[in-house]
């Protein structure tokens, strides 16, 4: 139902407002249910998704089930095995044997299921959002009416603000990395931030046989250089079980949890590491380069100074805070991590929304609490780290919470997977415990 006029009187069921995978999976998952009208629209004009940094031999960290519909309707048209089949090499990607499926490949999925779904619409951008018993949609090209609003804007780059009036061509965020790392033979290079992208810049720059940087500096605030925990109970991490138990903590629990576990989700994988350590022998001990690989753990950067070419980065040692290092460089990738994207087309009705700390409140369905009519909602996808945990960003719930929100369209209750091995919760008094 993709109208580019609406006639009066025509309202959606849902508006969802951004095409990343969040949206891209409720899109997907709606397509089977035709009597939930829907519309989903993106102010780029095609699919994107970490483009600018999907390196050559980049794989995906999670399992090929957790693509956008699996592991919630197995059937759907659009998982990752029908993109296969309809590519007609389904076959060849058995045998392929992969590990890890390439990030590309992933990349590619999404965009054919984005092509393939026709209430999806690029190259419109929604400019404001009000309600008057039904939410108006405004975009650079006309105004929609939903009942309900999904939004599913994703993240957008962060990089310290010392050093925000200072990029270019020679200081950059990773997602811009493919574009503006190329010309960096006999440079020297600053590699900022410890986990999988910043791990996949590094070994991408000692891999350049012919034209390697003159030296290659790995920054990171951690202890060391930390593997991804990857191990089978710590994956109950990323069930739904748990992120429903984790909703329920309290706020400075929460906290805590989502700090001690960082490496569940941002640690780097095994494999990557191994490539870099044997890389960094290589170089050192059998082409004669010792100079080449500069590794700066448990160190903070807290300054950069300089101009572009002769950047003089500053870096607090976090065992000794008295003590600042200096490293020069002539370019420096930042690859710290990102944030939610702001969501300045909610400013008609923001005042109605509540708010935890950063965070707009949500309610189990994803829903934000506000002061509007329990049958409007305002779901907030990839936005709640702070109340559903490490798993929100993560691709590993895509598909279950898409289905929360639709079962919230539709009056719906389908959970219907066993609980975790793993009793998170305290025993409550009185009911009986589970046999075992």
């Amino acid at each position: 139902m993709n109208q580019t006029t609406e006639p009066n009187g025509f309202r959606y069921r849902c508006v969802g407002i951004g095409i990343g995978p969040a949206n891209l999976s409720l899109a997907s998952l709606l397509h089977s249910h035709p009597e939930v009208s829907n519309l989903f629209l993106e102010r780029n004009d095609t699919f994107s998704w970490h483009d600018g940094q999907l390196i050559p031999g980049a794989t995906l960290q999670v399992s090929l089930l957790k693509d956008l519909v699996s592991l919630s309707d197995p059937t759907n048209a659009f998982s990752f095995l029908s993109y296969l089949h309809a590519q007609g090499r389904i076959y060849h990607f058995i045998n392929a044997q992969f590990d890890a499926i390439p990030r590309q490949e992933f990349r590619n999925y999404m965009e054919w299921a984005s092509r393939n779904n026709k209430n999806l619409v690029f190259g419109e951008e929604v400019r404001a959002v009000e309600f008057d018993g039904l939410f108006h949609v405004r975009t650079n090209r006309r105004t929609v009416r939903a009942e309900n609003i999904a939004i599913g804007i994703g993240h957008q780059p962060w990089i310290p603000r010392y050093a925000q009036d200072k990029l270019g061509s020679t200081q950059f965020h990773v997602t811009d990395f493919l574009d503006r790392s190329r010309a960096v033979e006999g440079k020297r290079v600053a590699v900022v931030g410890g986990g999988q992208s910043g791990a996949e810049a590094v070994l991408d720059l000692l891999s350049r046989r012919d034209a390697l940087p003159r030296r290659v500096c790995w920054i990171s605030r951690r202890e060391n250089f930390f593997p991804l925990d990857d191990s089978p109970f710590t994956n109950d991490y990323y069930m739904p079980s748990h992120s429903d138990y984790f909703a329920r903590l309290d706020r400075a629990t929460r906290a805590k949890f989502n700090s001690r576990q960082v490496l569940t989700s941002d640690g780097i994988s095994l494999s990557t590491l191994q490539e870099i350590y044997q890389r960094t022998y290589v170089h050192r001990f059998v082409n004669g380069s010792p100079d080449l690989v500069m590794l700066r753990p448990n160190r903070e950067v807290v300054q950069v100074t300089g101009a572009p070419g002769a950047w003089d980065i500053a870096v607090r040692h976090n065992d000794h805070p008295g003590a600042v290092e200096h490293v020069d460089a002539d370019v420096i990738v930042w690859a710290t991590g990102y944030r939610p994207a702001s969501m300045d087309f909610l400013a008609p009705i923001d005042a109605r929304l509540e708010r935890e700390s950063q965070e707009y409140r949500i309610d189990q369905n994803f829903a934000v609490r506000w002061d509007g009519p329990p049958d409007r909602n305002i779901f907030i996808q990839n936005a709640a780290r702070q109340q559903r945990g490490l798993a929100d960003p993560n691709l590993s719930l895509l598909a279950w919470r898409s289905q929360r929100i639709i079962d919230r369209l539709c009056g719906a209750r389908t959970d219907n997977q066993q609980p975790s091995f793993i009793e998170w919760a305290v025993e409550v008094p009185g009911r009986e415990p589970r046999r075992v």
